[in-house]
């Protein structure tokens, strides 16, 4: 998949001319790449296009101008790239209840997800093939959950070709003490995942 250079990232003036349009876009095209696992986790497969949204919106949000600070954005989401044979996601921590709960409460829902990080997700293929997810480090400690993740998921030939094969199923599947839940993934979203590896 191609990096993500200054050149990429259009100035806050010729980003608000093309926003609504490029926005839509990256709405429509998140809809094929976003996978929910029971009530309160949702993945969002990364790309190029999505991570380069992010980039585009924070330095909007920012109003930063300069190149030094903008590389210094680029560099920050770099890490939500896939690399060569992986595919890269955000997983996020969902409270529906949010509003109607006491932070504690919020922070007791989210810690139940403590240890999420080892070997608890995982891609399941056909009957026999699991792809564990690798979290990157850093946004949980041992007392306090975070609520937003950055994983990969190794994805091996055998494993490329047999997501490719529509007679195959395709699970997204969590697997942790407090919470187990499942999902088939969508052939729409097996497509861009396809692609992402093809990239």
């Amino acid at each position: 998949m191609l990096k993500i250079t200054l050149p990429d990232v259009q100035n806050l003036y010729e980003y608000e001319k093309v926003r609504e349009a490029y926005r839509a876009r990256i709405i429509e095209l998140k809809r094929n790449r976003r996978v929910s696992v029971g009530e309160n986790l949702t993945f969002l497969f990364e790309n190029r296009d999505t991570v380069l949204f992010q980039i585009q919106e924070m330095v909007r949000t920012e109003r930063i101008v300069e190149e030094p600070r903008v590389q210094d954005e680029i560099d920050a989401y770099r890490v939500l790239l896939p690399g060569p044979g992986e595919l890269s996601a955000t997983l996020f921590i969902e409270i529906p209840d949010l509003v109607r709960m006491s932070q504690e409460e919020v922070r007791r829902t989210v810690n139940r997800f403590q240890g999420l990080d080892r070997d608890g997700v995982f891609l399941a293929i056909g009957g026999r093939l699991r792809i564990p997810a690798r979290f990157e480090g850093g946004h949980s400690k041992e007392e306090k959950m975070a609520a937003v993740h950055y994983l990969r998921f190794p994805v091996s030939g055998e494993a490329r070709a047999a997501l490719g094969d529509p007679r195959q199923a395709v699970r997204l599947v969590v697997d942790h003490p407090h919470y187990k839940a499942e999902t088939e993934v969508a052939p729409a979203v097996r497509s861009e995942l396809l692609r992402d590896l093809s990239s």
